[in-house]
């Protein structure tokens, strides 16, 4: 059970603050189709896919490394295919349950949020115009990849929202869904490691190293971990905070 107070969150943002991994998952489908002949298994899209830089995710398709150059049309098209299934979504394309009543309470009480998140920036650019993102984050907290260092599951991106948020890692929690980006989060000695997924998989979830919780949404979310002086909270985030939260050690 965990029983530190951490002093700010970082987000995931793909399948955490949004969830949207089925439109990725379809992108990605006709993209792998149309570049080795045949769609990216479930099975790949749970283990090379999810968590990943769009580099390491080509390198897997095509089976040799790519460079920068032939990449970016690549890129450019599958991130497209993506946005053209997002705004046909229309209303459906929102944020996750739970995630504005969170956001609000965490802006309401002036706790650090960042987004951590391997989206390229022509797609972030897209998610703080269609989800209005700028309401709740700073440009600077929300880190996406630049090609800087590697993806997930190194541990780059988390030490630098972390930095960028002014604490060290032992005092955020990170809220992520995918195993590379856990394995990162651990990697950069976050203190609080908040695991999300549907109900199937919380025993898998809890088993990785550095999980201190599993959630189904962030309505759960374990608002109780946090030491900052907070709002009052919110009746969907529970009373004992966070609703029903499947603990492990560690």
């Amino acid at each position: 059970m965990i029983e530190e107070r951490f002093d700010g969150v970082i987000f995931d943002f793909n399948g955490v603050l949004l969830w949207d991994n089925h439109l990725h998952e379809e992108a990605w489908r006709r993209t792998s189709a149309r570049l080795r002949g045949a769609p990216l298994s479930d099975e790949e899209m749970r283990r090379e896919v999810h968590g990943r830089v769009n580099r390491d995710i080509f390198a897997y398709v095509l089976g040799r490394a790519v460079s920068r150059e032939e990449m970016q049309p690549l890129m450019e098209e599958k991130e497209r295919t993506y946005r053209q299934l997002a705004l046909a979504s229309g209303a459906a394309y929102r944020l996750s349950p739970g995630a504005v009543e969170l956001l609000d309470f965490l802006a309401a009480a002036a706790i650090p949020r960042a987004i951590a998140t391997s989206s390229p920036g022509v797609n972030v650019a897209f998610f703080i115009e269609q989800l209005d993102l700028h309401r709740w984050f700073a440009p600077e907290h929300i880190i996406h990849d630049r090609g800087l260092y590697p993806g997930k599951p190194a541990p780059g991106i988390y030490l630098e929202a972390a930095e960028q948020l002014g604490l060290v890692p032992a005092r955020c929690i990170v809220v992520e869904d995918s195993i590379a980006g856990i394995a990162s989060a651990h990697g950069a000695g976050i203190g609080g490691i908040v695991a999300i997924g549907p109900a199937a998989e919380h025993a898998a979830l809890a088993a990785l190293p550095g999980v201190g919780a599993v959630i189904t949404d962030l309505r759960h979310f374990p608002w109780a971990w946090l030491s900052t002086a907070r709002a009052e909270v919110p009746a969907v985030l529970g009373e004992t905070g966070g609703g029903p939260v499947a603990h492990r050690e560690g």
